[in-house]
This record gives structure tokens, C-alpha cells and sequence, in this order.
């Protein structure tokens, strides 16, 4: 699931301004088109074409923000749980829906004051409807200050979750920063993650495919973590539900040239046990590292230490 394509939500201030610009617009258009010589069926040709294209874009705009917003009870529950530890998941159905209601309370008042302006007995009266029109929605508009900043806030952060593909079968690649992990996910699938600027640290899930005869795998390299979940930071918990909801596997990666110490790397392979998951234990740089020493870890773990082996194995 991909949250790319949710946009900007701008101030009240914006959407009223672009619709009374839109309004000028379409009854300056309509100025010029109609060729009545009845001063008041013109007046009220203008204004009906003015509230019209007001309504118009006000509606558009936020029946877009609403629609774009997928629905939360629709989400697979990785992105219903991911959404629950990073946002209000509450507030902002709260603010989805006040935006829903001011395209409905426009619409009722588009109804209501174009129907005055049909009605009205003489030119000079036709505005006094319109004006109405526009004060009762910028009423409703102004509204929805606090709610736009609440769903565009939650925009930004829904951007930043990861591409994952939660009804494919998929393996997650557990380990330390800087262990190997973006290079083994490369060697696997050919894949080239973005890598971080600066050692020891991962700046987004990393996600590539496999091939398994006719089998598509999904492959998500995670950071690991031994802090509490109350403890992480926004990757960590995308990771750790990773782990939880998704992955039917792990592929936990050990580097012996411990750029984390070895004794942290063996706590962060116990504590993926508490997932019940099969674990394949791999052995990142090992062509830099002594034979020796991979063969004395061997006895501790069934070690892989072939990305081509190990492409078999998952």
C-alpha cells in the first residue's frame, strides 16, 4: 500500500481565497457571454454562475481530501496498527469527517441562496443572496482551521510509511545498522536501496522482491531494536510490526566484525524469538572475516554465509 498520492491540505484561508477568485472568474465570464438586455435575468445569469463555480471548487477540494484518505476499518491491520502508534488515528477521523460535513453544509447553502437568487424581484436585490452565500460558508470553512492542520500533519507522516505489500508472502531481513543487511537484500534481489549518510543508521524500510519459481517474495529489510516499543523511534516500530504482522520469516544477520558487539547482536537474535518465526541465521562480510572464525560460530548456529544458499533456504 502506497500513501504517496496523498496531498497537500492547505488553511481555510487558501480554499476561500481560490474560490471567491474562481467565482469572479466564472461570473466575469458569463458577463461577458450573455447578451440579455433584461438587466435583472443578467444579474441573476452572473451571480448563479458565480456562487455555482464557488461551490463547485470548495466541494471538489475537500470531497478530494476525504476520498484520498483511505478508510481506516478498509486497511490491512499492519497499517491500522502502524497508524495507531504513530497518530492519532481518532482525531483525525474526527477532522475527516468535519470536512465532509462543510462540503455537505456548502452544497445545502449553494441550494438554498441560488434559489434566492432566482427569486429575487429586481436587479439590485440579486446580490444580497450571494453576499449571504458567502458569509454563510466562510463560516463553515473557517471551521475547519484545527482540522486541516490535523489531517495534513497526518499526511506528512502517512508519506513516510513503507511500501509494503502485506498480502505477499514476505521474509524480513532482522540485524543491526551497518551489519550488511541493505547489502545482502541487494544480492538477493538485485534491488539497490537508498543508504544512509552516516554509519549506524537506517532511514526508511527497504523493500525488494524475490523470484521462487513462480512465486513472487516479498524481502524487507529492518532495522532491529531491543528498546521497548514505547521506546522506539518511528522506523523501529514500522519494523517491529514488520516483523509481528507480515513476515512469515526472518533472516537475522550476524557481523563478526562487530561493529556492533557480538554479545548485542546475539541479545537482538534471542529477542526475535518471542515471534514463534523460523529464523535463517546469516553471516554478512564473509569474505573479509577469518575461516576460523565463521566455523567457531558454527557451532553455536547453523550458519549460511552464500547469499545463494541462502536464496534457496527462504
Amino acid at each position: 500500500m502506497n500513501f504517496q498520492g496523498l496531498t497537500k491540505v492547505e488553511t481555510p484561508t487558501f480554499y476561500l481565497d481560490v474560490a471567491f477568485k474562481r467565482g469572479k472568474t466564472r461570473a466575469d465570464i458569463a458577463r461577458q457571454k450573455t447578451g440579455m438586455r433584461d438587466p435583472l435575468r443578467k444579474s441573476k445569469e452572473i451571480e448563479q454562475a458565480r456562487v455555482e463555480a464557488v461551490k463547485d471548487y470548495l466541494v471538489g477540494a475537500f470531497d478530494a481530501i476525504v476520498q484520498k484518505f483511505p478508510r481506516y476499518d478498509q486497511l490491512p491491520e499492519f497499517y491500522k496498527e502502524l497508524m495507531s502508534i504513530t497518530l492519532d488515528v481518532g482525531e483525525l477521523r474526527v477532522s475527516l469527517s468535519r470536512v465532509a460535513w462543510a462540503s455537505e453544509k456548502i452544497k445545502e447553502f449553494w441550494r438554498r441562496y441560488r434559489a434566492q437568487i432566482q427569486r429575487a424581484p429586481e436587479a439590485k436585490l440579486v446580490n444580497k443572496p450571494r453576499k449571504e452565500f458567502y458569509g454563510r460558508i466562510a463560516s463553515v470553512v473557517n471551521q475547519l482551521k484545527h482540522p486541516c492542520v490535523v489531517i495534513d500533519e497526518s499526511r506528512k507522516i502517512m508519506k513516510g510509511y513503507p511500501h509494503i505489500k502485506t498480502e505477499m508472502r514476505s521474509v524480513a531481513i532482522v540485524g543491526f545498522p551497518n551489519v550488511g543487511k541493505t547489502t545482502l537484500l541487494y544480492n538477493l534481489t538485485g534491488s539497490k536501496p537508498e543508504i544512509g549518510a552516516y554509519a549506524f543508521t537506517t532511514k526508511s524500510i527497504n523493500v525488494g522482491y524475490l523470484m521462487q519459481g513462480d512465486e513472487k517474495v516479498q524481502l524487507i529489510d529492518t532495522p532491529g531494536a531491543l528498546n521497548r516499543v514505547d521506546k522506539m523511534n518511528d522506523i523501529e516500530k514500522q519494523a517491529h510490526l514488520i516483523m509481528k504482522l507480515v513476515a512469515e520469516k526472518f533472516v537475522y544477520v550476524y557481523d563478526l566484525t562487530e561493529p556492533y558487539p557480538l554479545k548485542l547482536q546475539r541479545e537482538l537474535y534471542e529477542s526475535l524469538k518471542k515471534f514463534k518465526k523460523d529464523i535463517l541465521v546469516y553471516v554478512s562480510k564473509a569474505d573479509i572475516i577469518d575461516a576460523s572464525l565463521i566455523k567457531k560460530f558454527s557451532q553455536e548456529h547453523k550458519v549460511i554465509s552464500d547469499p545463494q544458499i541462502l536464496k534457496n533456504l527462504i
